[in-house]
């Protein structure tokens, strides 16, 4: 090769050397500063495939072990109810024992029976209180709706939309349901034309604000209508003001809870409440009394009854409450191996990289050397002019 002043054939050989170098020591620097061994698809395209649905599945899972705790805290709920309401019903059959005995009058039993009926009105308090995150676990469920609905109390009229409670007995399915409003007292009456009997709400109701909505509580009637702004406080509501109830109640209530993390059935677990309300537990409990030894001898069959629908509820709740608790530790070993799978593909070997690193150190130091080297040379020829 020819010696000549105007190309440098070693520094440019230098120079390309010592980009490579420096270009796969900043790669290195870049991954050990993430943590990963696939900071783009052209590191790995298929590895970051595969371990970005491995990422995502993880913190779906994650996801659903949180369902599953809550589920099983929310079971939890339910069960410390059921077991208060298994107390008092022990505590109603000993009364009953006590008031069917032959050395009581009258008199006494009369006395046992105020606490008789006062432990019956706490069952069901308990079971219409019982909730979790607003949702009332052991009063049955309600699929009451409203359908046909007037031309005077829709929307368009100030009327949102009728809301049910799960104490819905004033109402059966398809029954027409009348909705008439007194603009001088600002109250409603709703009145079941099936069974005849009106249901009325406080007086001095009133439209809320825009954007806003109120609820006016019809007494006694498990129904409440959700008023809008567009409501008219000022005018009486006498025609076209019908509905016709759809649906009904249930003793149980349905919960489906979500502990996988796809659509198929297997991904969700569903779980039946039982209402533990008086009704539910017995057939004549809820008008049970011991105020006569006749009285009593029944109401020992029906609280005998109700302990024994009582016991079988909670063992379905805990049988339930033991199978999402072995679906949350299965849970938990699916996390374990996908994120280790992940980690393989994806996580960076560090003391590998870091020895790679080293290397590719030691050759930029080299390469900077060189470059000086090699730039010196056509200094060297500068002698031949001397």
């Amino acid at each position: 090769m020819p010696l000549n002043v105007i190309s440098n054939f070693a520094a440019n050989v230098a120079h390309r050397h010592l980009t490579m170098s420096d270009a796969e020591a900043t790669n290195s620097v870049a991954k050990l500063s993430a943590g990963t061994r696939v900071l783009t698809a052209k590191d790995d395209a298929a590895s970051l495939a595969i371990g970005s649905r491995l990422r995502a599945e993880v913190s779906a899972l994650k996801q659903a072990q949180v369902n599953a705790g809550q589920a099983i805290s929310m079971l939890q709920i339910a069960d410390g109810a059921l077991n208060r309401i298994n107390d008092i019903l022990v505590r109603m059959k000993a009364l009953s024992v006590q008031a069917s005995s032959g050395q009581l009058s009258n008199t006494e039993r009369g006395m046992l029976n105020q606490e008789f009926t006062a432990l019956r009105s706490e069952i069901d308090r308990i079971a219409d209180d019982t909730e979790f995150n607003g949702t009332k676990l052991l009063n049955g469920s309600n699929t009451f709706s409203a359908g046909t609905i007037g031309a005077n109390v829709g929307q368009d009229d100030g009327i949102e939309q009728f809301i049910f409670s799960n104490d819905t007995g004033a109402f059966s399915a398809t029954d027409s349901v009348t909705v008439a409003y007194n603009a001088t007292t600002d109250q409603f009456t709703v009145t079941n034309a099936a069974t005849g009997i009106a249901y009325t709400s406080d007086a001095g109701v009133s439209a809320p604000s825009a954007g806003n909505f109120r609820d006016v509580v019809i007494n006694g009637a498990g129904l409440s209508i959700q008023l809008n702004s567009q409501f008219d406080d000022t005018t009486d509501i006498t025609a076209n003001n019908t509905f016709t109830t759809g649906g009904g109640t249930s003793n149980s209530l349905s919960l489906e809870f979500k502990i996988g993390t796809g659509t198929d059935s297997y991904d969700d677990v569903t779980i039946a409440l039982a209402s533990a309300r008086t009704t539910a537990l017995s057939a004549s409990l809820s008008t049970s009394t011991i105020d006569t030894q006749t009285n009593a001898e029944l109401a020992i069959a029906e609280v005998s009854d109700a302990i024994d629908t009582l016991a079988q509820n909670r063992a379905l709740l805990g049988s339930n409450q033991n199978r999402i608790e072995f679906a949350s530790a299965n849970i938990a070993t699916t996390v374990e191996n996908t994120e280790a799978a992940r980690s393989a593909l994806l996580d960076l070997d560090v003391a590998s990289e870091m020895s790679q690193f080293t290397s590719k150190q030691i050759l930029v130091q080299a390469g900077v050397s060189m470059l000086a080297q090699a730039n010196q040379l056509p200094q060297n020829l500068l002698q031949l002019f001397q």
